[in-house]
């Protein structure tokens, strides 16, 4: 009878993680599509805007801290906020200007490499080694493939848009390591609304400076249709239900969903809009995952040897401490740096961090 419940329950975890992948892939297509009738900038603001404000009245109802009160606390939320939110989806929504929703996934799916370097490069007690250091030239090597630069096209559209969404991943990463050393116990559902809030402050600001205004939106059924799903769909319900599953398999497993995500934007950009990435592209996506698990091996396999014992992993095993039921707000601690965005969770590290939110 255990071992039946066991099953079962491991058949749920998998359902719900094949949503959460399907949401947020899905998001990479769903602002190409807005991005025909929204400014850019604009457009996530407002995406941002309501869906902190929706996920600040959940934390209001599941949580006993509605804001931050520590000085840590507040530089958090500010760090999520500015990095994970506002510079991470603006530079993403104006690289989808330049490159599909695939591409955008397959370049933003560097993020976790990323981190692992901007770890080592900031973090005294985080040192990359020669197979980290592999990983990441692998990394490297899949975007090349990916985006394909050469003289002729080295000012073209796709090399800028592919910039422009590297720079997404570039300070989505940053944003998840400058969070580590700073100790907090807010509820990761609060750090969420914040960090939504702040980012959308951020992307509105950078609107203006860019020259973006009300008068360049067409209202239209697409449009409309496109912003509900990212702000409703993608964020608050996926949100939602990155907790439940944070829950259940802890970071390390959730956090996994970001190397499903591209696979999801190829497919649904085919069903959708009727794109077709080549194999160079597909190729190009693999060598990243394979970076990404030969970086993330020990987590990994630590993440596979709970899944056999049906015990969940609650902490990143290299360095965390294992988070306990005795409380919940310290999940925000262990995930502090996954101010979620569009492409996926903030990804998952050895040590604390946040979701990564497409």
């Amino acid at each position: 009878m255990t071992h039946l419940l066991s099953r079962r329950s491991e058949y749920r975890e998998l359902v719900l993680f094949s949503i959460l992948a399907l949401c947020w892939g899905s998001s990479f297509v769903a602002i190409e599509v807005g991005l025909e009738y929204v400014p850019p900038l604009l457009f996530a603001g407002f995406r941002y805007l309501v869906a902190g404000a929706i996920v600040f009245a959940y934390a209001v109802v599941a949580t006993d801290r509605i804001r931050p009160r520590t000085r840590g606390e507040w530089l958090i939320v500010s760090i999520a906020g500015v990095f994970v939110i506002g510079l991470y989806h603006g530079l993403l929504y104006l690289g989808e200007l330049y490159v599909s929703g695939a591409v955008a996934a397959t370049v933003v799916s560097t993020a976790p490499i990323l981190t692992v370097v901007f770890a080592s490069l900031l973090l005294p007690n985080q040192r990359i080694n020669g197979l980290s250091v592999i990983g990441f030239v692998l990394g490297l090597v899949g975007v090349i493939l990916v985006v394909r630069p050469s003289p002729a096209s080295l000012h073209g559209d796709m090399t800028y848009g592919a910039i422009l969404v590297l720079g997404a991943a570039i300070t989505f990463a940053l944003g998840s390591v400058l969070v580590r050393p700073i100790e907090s116990a807010l509820p990761i559902e609060t750090l969420q609304a914040w960090a939504m809030l702040i980012g959308a402050g951020v992307l509105f600001a950078w609107a203006g400076v860019r020259g973006e205004s009300m008068a360049g939106v067409e209202l239209t059924t697409t449009a409309l249709l496109s912003y509900a799903y990212l702000t409703i769909i993608s964020g608050v319900f996926a949100f939602l239900l990155y907790f439940e599953l944070l829950e259940q398999s802890g970071p390390t497993q959730v956090n996994l969903v970001g190397y499903a995500e591209p696979a999801v934007a190829i497919v649904v950009s085919w069903l959708v809009l009727g794109s077709i990435v080549d194999s160079i592209t597909i190729v190009g996506l693999l060598t990243i995952l394979v970076g990404f698990l030969v970086i993330k091996r020990n987590a990994i396999r630590s993440a596979l040897v709970s899944a056999r014992s049906g015990k969940p992993n609650r902490g990143l095993p290299e360095t965390h401490v294992e988070t306990t039921a005795k409380t919940r707000v310290e999940a925000s601690t262990e995930t502090h740096a996954k101010a979620r965005t569009d492409g996926g969770v903030i990804p998952e590290s050895d040590s604390s961090e946040l979701p990564n939110e497409r």
